[in-house]
């Protein structure tokens, strides 16, 4: 068995309230072993011996008949996540500066070429991105929601897949108490 971590879109935002205690009985339905979620924001981790690809097929397919809308899953080994937490994308003076934030967005898979540069083409002042594998580092310099690229979806919109994001501090606290190496 493998230890899983998925991150759902669309709980707990946009009216898609979903309890904890919910949500976990609905991956239990799908014979998932473990199951637990990481705060109230769709981070739920689980043991299975299933491929990560067939399981985001699965999730979704089982969330979407049982919420009634669209969850897209993403869904990343325990040493995988291990690996994000560790990667360092920007300079740690970038990373130090008052008022920054990184993110990860976390996608389907690695956008073409051509697609990364016309994100990385919107970078401003405030907002610098960074590709590595099927991840996106975003290095915000003030809140996100006072990002001009935030608003609106231009990052979604650019990239032509979904995403879901979540703050470096809550992915290295999955690491820290699910995912931490041997």
């Amino acid at each position: 068995m493998q230890r899983y971590i998925a991150f759902l879109r669309a709980i707990n935002v946009g009216g898609h309230n979903v309890k904890m205690d919910l949500l976990r009985t609905h991956f239990e339905a799908l014979g998932l072993a473990n199951v637990a979620t990481f705060i109230a924001s769709g981070n739920v981790i689980f043991e299975a011996a299933e491929d990560a690809r067939a399981l985001e097929t699965q999730i979704e397919r089982h969330l979407r008949q049982a919420l009634g809308y669209d969850v897209a899953t993403f869904i990343r080994s325990a040493p995988e996540l291990a690996a994000i937490a560790a990667y360092r994308p920007f300079p740690a003076a970038d990373l130090a500066a008052e008022g920054g934030t990184l993110y990860v967005a976390f996608l389907p898979e690695a956008p073409p070429e051509a697609v990364q540069s016309r994100l990385l083409a919107l970078r401003t002042p405030t907002d610098d991105f960074h590709f590595h594998g099927r991840e996106l580092f975003w290095l915000v310099g003030t809140r996100l929601s006072e990002s001009p690229l935030f608003n609106g979806g231009s990052v979604e919109k650019t990239l032509g897949m979904p995403m879901t994001m979540r703050n470096i501090s809550t992915v290295n606290k999955i690491v820290d108490k699910y995912a931490a190496p041997d």
